[in-house]
C-alpha cells in the first residue's frame, strides 16, 4: 500500500510539473491502433508521452471489422508482439473466435486471425495505456503543429493552447476532413457516424510543404443476430486448439469459450436490388472523390466490376459476447439506407434481419508516404512523425506496425541514439514501410504475403526468433521474455543436433512409409534426413523410436519448439537460398545517398527516374532501385556517380 501511495504522489508531482512547464518528450495525436502502440513503445523506453484523443472512451476503437490478423496481417501482429507491442496480448485477452488460415498450405502462408469482443478490446487497451506511468491523456483535438527552423516543437489543440514537446507523432486515422456518405446523404464524420472529423490540420500541414491526397474506405451494415435464420446459413466455428498471438500469452485451453461465425451469400435478386440504387450511389454519381481499397471493394463496386458473378460470399461475424450486433462482412456499401434494407432481406438467412446501423463510406485526407523516412519521421519537418492511415494504409495491423516504429524512433532520436529500421528480409513491417516510401500509394495500402519476396523466412511462427532481440535491446521487451527465447533457441539447437546424430533403423522407419509422398525407406537413416521427406513429421518419427523420443523430451516438451525444429529441417534448403538472395540484395542498402544529393547534376538519368528520385529522396541505392519508374540503367548511373 505504501508503495502505491508513493507512486501516486510521484505521478501527481510529475503531472503538475508537466502542466507548469507545458513540456513533454513526445506528443501523440490520435489514440487509435497506431497512436496506442506509438505511445506505449516510447513510454516503455522512458519517454514522457502525452496521448491526445477526441474521445477517451474510443481508445483503440475497432471502427470497422472487430478482428485482428488474417493473411499477412497475422504475421504483422506477431511481429509487433515480438518487438514489445500490445496488439497481440490485447486480442488474446479479448478474442471470441480464433482460426489459423491457410493450414492446407505451407508454413509461410499460415496466418492467425481472431474475432474480437469490440468493447472489451477497447477497454483492455485503455487499461494498459492508463496503467503506463509515462503516458498522460488529454481529450482534445490537434489542429496544428509548432515549428521552428523546419523542426517540430509541439502542437496546437482546438482551444488554441500550445503544448511543447521534443517530438510529435500524428496518428489521426481517417479523421482528417472526414466525410461520411450514405446514399445521397453526406455529413462530416471522423471514424464512425457519431465522431466529428478533424479540421485545419491538413491545411496547416500543406502550408508547410506537405502534399496531401484523398482516399475512401467503407464499412457494412450491422444487424441484430437474433433476427438471423441460422437454418439457412453455414456455421464456421473457431479452431478447437486456439493459436495465441502473443508469445508471452499462456497457451489457450481447448475448452476456451468461442463464438461461431456464419457464411451465406448474395443472390441474383440481391444484385438487382443493389443496382436499383446505383443512381443514388455516391461512388457512381461522383460525390466520392477519394480512391477506395482495391482488395476490399464495396458490394456495389464488386457487382459493377464482376457482372458475370451471380453470388458473393457474406460472412456474419459477432461483435462480442454481450452484444447482439453482428458484422456483415462482404457487404460494405454506401448505397441508400432503403436499398441496404431491401438487399439484406434478399440474402438467405437474413430475410427478417433487423439492421442496427447502415453501412457507409468515409472519405478522408492522407499524406503521400514518400514524404517520410524509413523511421516514420517526415522529410519536410524534422521531429515530426506520421503513423497509420495518414500514410495511406488500411487495417489496424498496418497502423499499429507504423505506430510502434514511430514511437521507437522518436524515443531514440530524443536519446541521441541511432535510428531503428527493419529490412525487407527481416520483417513484414520492413516490407510495409519500404513499400510505402518507394512505391506510388494512390489507393489504401493493404499488406499481403505476396508483397514479401522473402516470406519463407518471414513466417508468423518465428517472429519472436527474428525480432524479440530487438525489442529487448530497445528496452520494450522484458527480461523474462528474452530469457524464454534464449531457452527456446537452445532447445531447438540441441534437438536438431540430436536428430543429426541419431539414426532410425529399418524396423523402426518401416512404419513411417505409409504416406502417399513419403517414398520408400531402405536401410537406416539419420532422423534429420528422414524428417525432410514429405508426409513425415517429427511427431511420427518420435512415435516410432522410443530412444529418440526420450532424448528429445529430455531437452524440451514444448510443441512450439518441435514446430520450429520441423520447419527448420524440412525447409533448410529453401531458407538458405532465401538468405543468400537477401544478403545479395541487402548490399545495395549499404550504398547511402546523401540527403542533399542533387539529381539534376547527373547526366544519363531518365526523365521519369530523375523526377521520382527528386520526389522520393531515397536514402540508399536499394531504396532507389525499388521506386516505380527508376530503371536499372538509372541505378547504374547512380552507382557510378556515388562511387561503388
Amino acid at each position: 500500500m505504501r508503495d502505491d501511495i508513493s507512486r501516486i504522489r510521484d505521478q501527481t508531482f510529475h503531472v503538475k510539473h508537466l502542466q507548469k512547464t507545458n513540456m513533454y518528450d513526445i506528443i501523440v495525436a490520435g489514440a487509435g491502433h497506431a497512436g496506442c502502440e506509438a505511445a506505449l513503445a516510447a513510454a516503455r523506453m522512458g519517454m514522457k508521452c502525452l496521448l491526445i484523443t477526441s474521445d477517451l472512451t474510443a481508445i483503440a476503437r475497432m471502427s470497422c471489422n472487430p478482428a485482428i490478423g488474417g493473411v499477412a496481417k497475422g504475421q504483422i501482429t506477431r511481429e509487433i508482439d515480438a518487438l514489445g507491442g500490445e496488439m497481440g496480448k490485447a486480442i488474446d485477452a479479448t478474442g471470441i473466435q480464433f482460426r489459423m488460415l491457410n493450414r492446407s498450405k505451407g508454413p509461410a502462408m499460415h496466418s492467425p486471425r481472431a474475432q474480437a469482443d469490440r468493447a472489451a478490446y477497447t477497454q483492455y487497451m485503455r487499461d494498459v495505456v492508463e496503467k503506463e506511468s509515462n503516458i498522460y491523456l488529454l481529450q482534445d483535438t490537434v489542429i496544428d503543429i509548432i515549428t521552428q527552423d523546419k523542426e517540430c516543437r509541439g502542437v496546437v489543440i482546438s482551444t488554441g493552447r500550445k503544448i511543447h514537446s521534443a517530438c510529435v507523432i500524428i496518428a489521426c486515422g481517417t479523421f482528417l476532413n472526414g466525410l461520411i456518405h450514405i446514399g445521397m446523404v453526406h455529413y462530416p464524420g471522423g471514424r464512425t457516424i457519431a465522431e466529428p472529423p478533424v479540421y485545419n490540420l491538413t491545411e496547416n500541414l500543406t502550408k508547410r510543404g506537405f502534399r496531401a491526397g484523398r482516399l475512401k474506405t467503407g464499412t457494412p451494415a450491422r444487424i441484430d443476430k437474433r433476427t438471423i435464420d441460422y437454418h439457412k446459413v453455414s456455421e464456421q466455428p473457431g479452431d478447437s486448439e486456439p493459436v495465441r498471438f502473443s508469445f508471452s500469452t499462456p497457451k489457450s485451453p481447448e475448452h476456451r469459450r468461442q463464438l461461431s461465425c456464419y457464411l451465406t451469400n448474395t443472390t441474383e435478386e440481391t444484385h438487382k436490388i443493389l443496382e436499383q440504387g446505383f443512381d443514388r450511389s455516391p461512388l457512381f454519381t461522383g460525390k466520392v472523390q477519394g480512391v477506395g481499397p482495391r482488395y476490399c471493394p464495396s458490394i456495389e463496386d464488386k457487382i459493377f466490376r464482376f457482372r458475370d458473378r451471380t453470388s458473393h460470399h457474406i460472412f456474419l461475424e459477432p461483435e462480442g459476447f454481450t452484444t447482439n450486433e453482428m458484422y456483415v462482412n462482404g457487404l460494405s456499401t454506401s448505397l441508400p439506407e432503403d436499398i441496404q434494407i431491401k438487399a439484406l432481406a434478399s440474402i438467405p438467412g437474413l430475410e427478417h434481419a433487423v439492421m442496427i446501423r447502415p453501412g457507409y463510406a468515409i472519405e478522408y485526407d492522407y499524406f503521400f508516404p514518400w514524404q517520410i523516412h524509413p523511421t516514420m519521421e517526415t522529410k519536410v519537418i524534422a521531429n515530426l512523425y506520421f503513423a497509420g492511415q495518414i500514410n495511406g494504409t488500411s487495417g489496424y495491423e498496418e497502423a499499429a506496425a507504423q505506430g510502434i516504429m514511430a514511437g521507437i524512433n522518436a524515443a531514440l532520436k530524443i536519446s541521441d541514439k541511432a535510428p531503428f529500421t527493419l529490412k525487407r528480409n527481416e520483417a513484414y513491417i520492413g516490407v510495409l514501410i519500404d513499400d510505402l516510401i518507394t512505391k506510388e500509394t494512390n489507393e489504401p495500402y493493404r499488406m499481403f504475403t505476396s508483397a514479401a519476396e522473402h516470406r519463407i523466412i518471414l513466417r508468423q511462427d518465428n517472429a519472436d526468433r527474428r525480432l524479440l532481440k530487438y525489442g529487448y535491446k530497445l528496452g520494450i521487451q522484458n527480461e523474462e521474455s528474452h530469457n524464454r527465447l534464449l531457452e527456446k533457441e537452445s532447445a531447438i539447437r540441441q534437438i536438431k543436433e540430436t536428430l543429426q546424430t541419431t539414426r532410425i533403423r529399418p524396423e523402426e522407419s518401416g512404419t513411417l512409409a505409409n504416406g502417399p509422398d513419403s517414398g520408400m525407406i531402405q536401410g537406416s537413416m539419420r532422423a534429420a534426413s528422414l524428417l525432410k521427406r514429405p508426409g513425415i513429421s517429427l511427431k511420427s518419427i518420435l512415435e516410432c523410436s522410443l530412444l529418440l523420443r526420450e532424448s528429445v523430451e529430455s531437452i524440451s516438451t514444448d510443441t512450439d519448439v518441435y514446430e520450429q525444429v520441423e520447419i527448420d529441417c524440412k525447409y533448410e534448403g529453401y531458407m538458405k537460398r532465401e538468405l543468400l538472395m537477401a544478403e545479395k540484395i541487402s548490399r545495395l542498402e549499404h550504398h547511402y545517398i546523401p540527403d542533399n544529393f542533387d539529381y539534376n547534376t547527373i547526366k544519363g538519368l531518365s526523365n521519369e527516374g530523375r523526377e521520382k528520385l527528386i520526389r522520393h529522396k531515397p536514402g540508399t541505392i536499394g531504396q532507389a532501385s525499388r521506386i516505380l519508374g527508376v530503371t536499372p540503367a538509372d541505378i547504374s548511373v547512380l552507382m557510378v556517380k556515388i562511387g561503388r
